[in-house]
């Protein structure tokens, strides 16, 4: 079996790197009346890689069709974690592009996986760091917990021109873990932007405190929390980052 730093040297070498746009299709926020909002995130990459789909298919597809999203696009569904405000949108979209493949966990419930390949899905499952599409990666499955029960979960990795992109559905596992299993996936990368939830909002003031001083010991450039990072995570990451500090909302696009 191939090393997995050789792996990652022919990608990294091979690929043209450039920069990508990420579009929010779905948050707890929007920019304007017109977006919907709610629980859980979705976010597009480059218009074909599909990370999340918030709580709810009617919802995302209303923000799709204002934002201009074309689906017959969408090439790739990554669902980070097993929770209903991720994959909500899932069904609506298989219904409409049966065949698609979706990227998750291999510890994904049965149940999930029964209800995705019954509605036309080509599961993917990502044990390890996987190369999703052209400088798109999966970080695989990274172990973590909520309320006391194992959740399994895997972040998308953007690679650039700039630097490693993270975008997190939950960081059950830990946001600080994740970051950390990034850099040590690729050994030597600048991580331009992390965005997504940070799983903080049950967090003390101190533990938040330490999460965003770890982010600047590891040299992360930009700082992205929402949906379940918490308001205070929020501010005290905004105190922290200042003008590298990203409010996310639906509806806005970024490049990176």
């Amino acid at each position: 079996m191939e090393p997995l730093e050789k792996k990652i040297s022919r990608w990294r070498f091979t690929e043209k790197e450039r920069e990508m746009r990420i579009k929010v299709l779905f948050d707890k926020t929007a920019l304007n009346n017109n977006l919907r909002a709610g629980w859980g995130v979705s976010f597009l990459v480059d218009g074909k890689v599909l990370f999340d789909t918030g709580e709810k298919g009617e919802w995302l597809f209303e923000n799709m069709r204002s934002l201009g999203v074309n689906v017959d696009q969408i090439e790739t569904i990554v669902i980070s974690h097993d929770h209903w405000d991720h994959w909500g949108g899932l069904w609506d979209l298989l219904r409409q592009r049966k065949g698609m493949p979706v990227y998750i966990c291999p510890n994904f419930s049965r149940e999930f996986k029964d209800k995705a390949e019954k509605s036309g899905a080509s599961l993917v499952e990502t044990e390890k760091l996987t190369q999703i599409s052209e400088n798109i990666f999966s970080t695989g499955e990274i172990p973590g917990a909520y309320h006391g029960k194992y959740m399994a979960e895997q972040a998308i990795i953007l690679k650039t021109r700039n630097g490693l992109t993270i975008i997190t559905g939950c960081a059950h596992p830990g946001i600080i873990k994740i970051v950390e299993k990034v850099k040590h996936q690729f050994p030597g990368e600048p991580v331009y932007f992390v965005l997504g939830g940070f799983h903080l909002m049950e967090s003390d003031k101190r533990a938040i405190e330490i999460a965003a001083e770890n982010f600047k010991k590891m040299d992360v450039i930009k700082a992205g929390p929402t949906h379940c990072s918490g308001s205070q995570a929020e501010e005290i990451f905004k105190r922290c980052y200042e003008g590298n500090f990203v409010s996310i909302k639906a509806g806005q696009e970024m490049e990176v």
